[in-house]
């Protein structure tokens, strides 16, 4: 299905039109002809308008390099260094978290990026850099979809809840290992310890004002205020409800090819289904903002 639509806040210089290819009603669309490193201001708007909407889009024959990368995120919004604990490309990029499978840059679990820092990720952008023969490919899920099929019962039951998430399962050891536990710099100050943070189960979109669900396998240990086997049935049916298919949209990489995601709205997973081949992609992440969830419901 191609669809052009017209960018939904013109600015002086009129609309900018881009050619979607939609991938699913709900998430995923390839933006076809458009060379992410000439797009016009009006045309990079319409992207993040566009992102915010179909919450994944796949951009294919970019010829980018890791210094365009960057500068196709700075124009996108600020930047976050590459990782709160795993270091940059090199001292020229630090903003590229190089995932290399030969150095077990694998991220085969569901996960939403760093959401055990105060302020996650806004989004990330991935370029595929080395692909293997086959296999390979990265599936996202869309948290809002996954919220609005809930039924209205456990819509209100977990409108209520905050979890929390803790980096140290996945990170805590590299932390340590590393430079006596001299991590990046991130949000402003040098991490030297992950200490877990609380997000509510819900979070409200700060652009569309969608509820979606923000809890992930990777980051996620327990919800707040509830017995560990409660938390543990809570998660285990939100997770197999987020990652139905009907949630997700499914990419095969090619060469030449970047994914840009909304880090509020989505969940992803890389299969790590290609053996001893390589694979190398160089993600950077935008700055985020604190999740906020829903209102909560006064008595009268």
């Amino acid at each position: 299905m191609s669809t052009v639509l017209p960018h939904p806040r013109p600015t002086a210089a009129g609309p900018a039109a881009l050619d979607f290819d939609l991938l699913g009603p709900h998430i995923g669309a390839e933006v076809r002809g458009l060379d992410l490193a000439d797009a016009s201001d009006d045309e990079l708007s319409a992207v993040r308008s566009a992102l915010v909407e179909h919450k994944v889009l796949f951009f294919r024959f970019q010829s980018l390099d890791p210094d365009s990368q960057v500068a196709l995120g700075n124009r996108l919004g600020g930047l976050t260094a590459s990782h709160p604990v795993v270091p940059g490309l090199d001292d020229a990029h630090p903003e590229i978290y190089a995932l290399d499978s030969a150095d077990n840059g694998f991220a085969d679990v569901w996960h939403t990026d760093v959401t055990f820092v105060r302020r996650p990720p806004l989004g990330s952008i991935l370029r595929a850099v080395q692909l293997p023969p086959s296999g390979g490919d990265t599936q996202w899920a869309d948290t809002q979809a996954a919220y609005d099929s809930l039924s209205t019962p456990v819509q209100q039951l977990v409108d209520q809840l905050t979890a929390v998430h803790d980096g140290s399962r996945e990170f805590g050891y590299y932390l340590a290992q590393r430079q006596k536990g001299e991590g990046s710099v991130w949000d402003g100050e040098r991490v030297r310890s992950l200490d877990p943070v609380e997000h509510p189960v819900v979070r409200v979109h700060p652009e569309s004002g969608r509820k979606g669900l923000f809890v992930n396998p990777g980051f996620t240990s327990h919800i707040v205020g509830v017995s560990e086997a409660e938390s543990r049935g809570i998660l285990d049916l939100l997770y197999a409800h987020i990652t139905k298919p009907e949630h997700i949209v499914r990419h095969r990489w090619r060469e030449g090819d970047l994914a840009m995601w909304d880090n509020r709205s989505t969940l992803h997973y890389a299969n790590r289904d290609y053996g001893d081949a390589r694979r190398v992609m160089h993600r950077i992440t935008l700055q985020g903002d604190v999740p906020v969830g829903p209102s909560p419901v006064l008595a009268s």
